[in-house]
C-alpha cells in the first residue's frame, strides 16, 4: 500500500507532497482508497460532506440496535511540500490493522469502518478539517461552498467536479449515528515520543486551542525608485511589524504563532505594494493566551484580524484515553500504559470529539520531530508497532466494549460552535 501511494503528488526535487483537496492527485488518492476497501469486501459510502467510509457490517442496523460501529482512519491530503506520513499513515494503518485481525480469523461484534476525511489540511481553501467540520455542523455549508482558492475556484465548484453533491452539503446525522467511537492513528508532529526511552506509540490526551486569522493591510502603489520615503504608504512595514510581534507575543504569552502565508499586490520588484494580505496561525495550551497573541499582532499591524477558523481546546474522553493507553501498553512488552501527550496540531478526531463523538488518537514516533515538511519521518518498525497497537485497540473496542457509543446516542450529540465558519 505504501509503495502505491508514495509517488502520488510527490515533488521529485524536494521529496515533499502536494496533495490538495479536490485536485487530480486527490482524485487518485480517493480512487486508491475505494479500491483498497473493495478488495477487502468493504462497502464504500460517501456522506454529505464528501468524506469516504468503508464499512464491514451493516452500520444502520447496528445503530438502530444501539450498537454503533468502530471507525479507524485519517486523511490523505497534504500541506504544500508536506511529508509522506501526515494523514496517509493513519489510513494505511487502519487497513493493515484490519488485515492483521482478519488473518487471525477475528470477527467483530459490531460494524467496523475505515474513514478517509476530505480536505483535512485546508491547504487549498484555507479552513482545516473542512470535511469533518461540515459533517458535524461546525462549518456552515454556505461558508464551505463559498471558500475560494488562489485561482478563485470555489470549494463547491471543485468538490462538485469530483462527484460531491454540494447542494446536499451539511451536517450528516445518518453518518454520525453510525459511529460509536473513532480512533485516528497519526505520526507524531513533535519530539515527545522521540525523547522517551522506548515508546514507539503514544495516546493523545488533548489538542490545544488554535486558529487562523487573516490581516488585510492596505497601502498605496508607487514607484520604488522615485518615491521619497516620507511620501510612501508601504504595507510591507506593517507586515514586518506583524511578523516580529507574532514571535515576541508568542514568547510572552507562552504560545505559538506563525505568519507563514503572505499575498503581495502587485508583487513587483520595483513597485511599492498596494496591499498585503497575511495569515496568522496561533496556538497554545491556553485559549486566552492565544487570543492575547492575536490582539498584540493586530495592534502592531494596525488592522483588525478576520478570524477564518477557531478550534477551542479539545480533551479526549478520559476513560477512553486511559483504557486505550493500557491496551497499547500491553502490546509493547512491559505492560506499562502508553504515554499520554497533548498536541498543538488539529485533527479530524478533535472535531468529532468536540461534536460529542467518542474519539481517541494514537501517535507513532517521529525521530526527527519535524512535520509538514519532507523531513517528516517514521521508522518501519515503529509503523508496524502502530499497526499492532491499532489492531489491539480495534479488537478491544469492537468486542463488547462499554466505551463504544452507549452514552453517546445520536440524539444526545450536540452541535459544536461554528468554529470553522468564522
Amino acid at each position: 500500500m505504501w509503495a502505491d501511494l508514495e509517488p502520488v503528488g510527490r515533488d521529485r526535487r524536494t521529496g515533499g507532497y502536494r496533495r490538495f483537496a479536490w485536485t487530480a492527485e486527490d482524485a487518485e488518492l480517493r480512487a486508491w482508497f475505494t479500491d483498497q476497501a473493495r478488495r477487502r469486501g468493504l462497502d464504500v459510502t460517501g456522506d454529505r460532506a464528501g468524506n469516504l467510509w468503508a464499512w464491514w457490517g451493516d452500520p444502520d442496523a447496528a445503530a438502530d440496535a444501539g450498537r454503533p460501529g468502530v471507525v479507524l482512519g485519517s486523511h490523505l491530503d497534504s500541506v504544500p511540500d508536506g511529508g509522506a506520513f501526515d494523514g496517509p499513515l493513519g489510513v494505511l494503518s487502519a487497513f493493515a490493522a484490519l488485515d492483521r485481525l482478519r488473518s487471525d480469523g477475528w470477527t467483530p461484534d459490531r460494524p467496523v469502518a475505515v474513514a478517509c476525511f476530505a480536505d483535512e489540511e485546508g491547504a487549498r481553501f484555507g479552513v482545516a478539517c473542512a470535511g469533518s467540520r461540515v459533517l458535524t455542523g461546525a462549518l456552515h455549508p454556505d461558508r464551505a461552498r463559498g471558500l475560494t482558492d488562489a485561482d478563485g475556484t470555489t470549494w463547491a465548484q471543485a468538490a462538485a467536479a469530483h462527484g460531491v453533491d454540494v447542494a446536499a452539503l451539511g451536517r450528516d446525522e445518518q453518518a454520525l449515528r453510525r459511529v460509536g467511537v473513532f480512533v485516528e492513528l497519526h505520526v507524531e508532529q513533535g519530539r515527545h515520543l522521540a525523547d522517551l526511552d522506548d515508546a514507539p506509540v503514544g495516546v493523545a490526551g488533548a489538542i490545544w486551542p488554535h486558529g487562523r486569522w487573516r490581516f488585510d493591510l492596505p497601502g498605496r502603489a508607487d514607484h520604488a525608485g522615485t518615491t521619497r520615503l516620507a511620501d510612501r504608504d508601504d504595507p510591507m512595514l506593517r507586515l514586518a511589524a506583524a511578523v516580529t510581534t507574532a514571535r515576541a507575543a508568542a514568547e510572552r504569552h507562552a504560545a505559538l504563532a506563525t505568519v507563514a502565508r503572505v499575498r503581495v499586490e502587485p508583487n513587483g520588484v520595483n513597485a511599492i505594494p498596494s496591499a498585503v494580505t497575511a495569515w496568522l496561525d496561533a496556538r497554545g495550551p491556553d485559549a486566552d493566551a492565544v487570543r492575547r497573541v492575536v490582539a498584540d499582532v493586530a495592534s502592531a499591524a494596525g488592522a483588525g484580524p478576520v478570524e477564518e477558523s477557531w478550534t477551542p481546546p479539545t480533551t479526549f474522553p478520559v476513560r477512553l484515553r486511559d483504557e486505550l493507553a493500557a491496551v497499547v501498553g500491553r502490546t509493547h512488552g512491559d505492560g506499562r500504559p502508553a504515554p499520554v501527550l497533548a498536541t498543538g496540531a488539529g485533527h479530524d478526531a478533535g472535531i468529532l470529539a468536540a461534536a460529542g463523538v467518542p474519539a481517541a488518537m494514537l501517535f507513532v514516533r517521529n525521530p526527527t520531530g519535524v512535520s509538514h515538511s519532507p523531513a517528516e519521518h517514521a521508522e518501519p518498525q515503529d509503523c508496524r508497532a502502530g499497526v499492532q497497537a491499532l489492531a489491539a485497540v480495534l479488537r478491544h473496542l469492537a468486542g463488547d466494549s462499554h466505551l463504544v457509543g452507549d452514552s453517546h446516542a445520536a440524539g444526545q450529540r450536540g452541535r459544536p460552535d461554528d468554529g470553522g465558519a468564522r
